[in-house]
C-alpha cells in the first residue's frame, strides 16, 4: 500500500515538473526555453517512471541535467504574474486565514505518521494535496492559475529544487565508501585518545561540517557518528541515545550555515526574491555558532 501512495506522488511531482516544462517552451522570450523545457521533462520522467527506468538510465538522466544546469541552459522563463495591487488586495480580504493551508500540511503530516501505518513521507504529500485543495478553496483561484503559480514557483527555485534528491543519494555513495572510516583516521591524528571533551568537540563540529558539505544532517549523520562518534565519544562510554539525539540536531546546526540545504536557504530567498542570496544565512549564523557549543556542553553533561 505505502509503496503505491509513494508512486502516485512522485507520479504527480513529475507531473507539475511536466506542466513547468510545457510552459517554458511556450515563453518566446526566454531565449533559454528549450534548455529549460528539456531540464523539467527529464525531471519529470525520473519521477513519473524512475523506479521502472534502468538505472544506468536514470544515471544519464540525471548527468543530462547537470550539463544542462553547468551550461546555463536553465533559466526562469517570464511567466506573467497578480499586480502588487491585487495581492494586497486578497492579502487584506483574505488575512492571517491564508495561514491554515501551510499549518495543515504540517499537522497532516505528523498526525498521518504517528497515527497510521503510513510514513511520513506519505503524509507530507497527503498534507500537501489537502493543502492544494484548501488555498484554491479560500482564495477562489482557477485551475490555470494554480497550474501556472506553481510552474512559477517551481522555475523560481529551479534546478536546486533537485538538490535534496541528489545529495540523498550522495550520503548512501559516501557511506558505501565507507568516508567514515577515512574521517577517523585523520581525526585520530588530531583528537587525543580517550579525551572526552576533544572527541565531543570533533564529532559535533564534524556533524555540523559535514551537514554544511552534504546539506543534509541525516545523510552526514551515518558518516559522522561511524567516523568520529563511535571511536571517539561512545566507546568512552557514552549514553548512545544522547550522543544520537545531540549529534543530529548538532548535525542541524550546519544546515543553518550551508546554501546546500536548498529547502532552507535557497528556497526562501527564490520565493520572496531578495537581493542578497546569502541573507538566510547570514541571518542564521550567530544562532547557529550558539546552538552548537550549547551541543557540545549538553553533550558533555547529558551522554557520561
Amino acid at each position: 500500500m505505502e509503496d503505491i501512495l509513494l508512486e502516485v506522488l512522485y507520479f504527480l511531482c513529475g507531473l507539475v515538473a511536466l506542466i513547468t516544462a510545457f510552459m517554458s517552451l511556450q515563453d518566446k522570450n526566454n531565449q533559454a526555453r528549450v534548455g529549460t523545457g528539456i531540464f523539467w521533462v527529464i525531471v519529470a520522467i525520473t519521477f513519473m517512471f524512475g523506479k521502472v527506468l534502468p538505472p544506468m538510465i536514470v544515471g544519464l538522466l540525471v548527468v543530462m541535467l547537470g550539463i544542462l544546469t553547468v551550461t546555463k541552459q536553465v533559466s526562469f522563463s517570464s511567466l506573467a504574474e497578480s499586480s502588487e495591487k491585487f495581492k494586497e488586495q486578497k492579502s487584506q480580504e483574505i488575512g492571517s486565514i491564508l495561514f491554515v493551508p501551510a499549518v495543515s500540511i504540517a499537522l497532516l503530516a505528523f498526525g498521518i505518521a504517528q497515527f497510521t501505518g503510513l510514513n511520513g513521507l506519505i503524509g507530507l504529500g497527503i498534507g500537501a494535496i489537502v493543502a492544494t485543495l484548501m488555498g484554491v478553496f479560500l482564495t477562489k483561484a482557477k485551475p490555470s492559475e494554480l497550474s501556472h503559480e506553481g510552474s512559477r514557483l517551481l522555475q523560481l527555485i529551479g534546478a536546486v529544487s533537485i538538490l535534496p534528491q541528489l545529495l540523498a543519494a550522495l550520503g548512501s555513495l559516501f557511506n558505501e565508501a565507507q568516508v567514515g572510516k577515512v574521517i577517523s583516521q585523520g581525526i585520530y591524528t588530531v583528537v587525543p585518545e580517550g579525551n572526552l571533551l576533544f572527541g565531543v568537540i570533533a564529532y559535533c563540529i564534524g556533524m555540523a561540517v559535514f551537514t554544511m558539505i552534504m546539506g543534509n544532517a541525516f545523510a552526514a549523520f551515518a558518516v559522522i557518528t561511524a567516523g568520529i562518534g563511535v571511536p571517539f565519544v561512545l566507546e568512552l562510554g557514552a549514553d548512545p541515545i544522547v550522543v544520537g539525539a545531540l549529534g543530529m540536531t548538532a548535525g542541524f546546526c550546519g544546515t543553518l550555515l550551508t546554501p546546500m540545504a536548498a529547502n532552507f536557504n535557497i528556497v526562501p530567498v527564490a520565493i520572496l526574491e531578495m537581493d542578497d542570496k546569502n541573507k538566510v544565512i547570514k541571518t542564521q549564523m550567530a544562532v547557529a555558532f550558539i546552538l552548537l557549543a550549547i551541543h557540545i556542553a549538553l553533550m558533555m553533561f547529558w551522554a557520561f
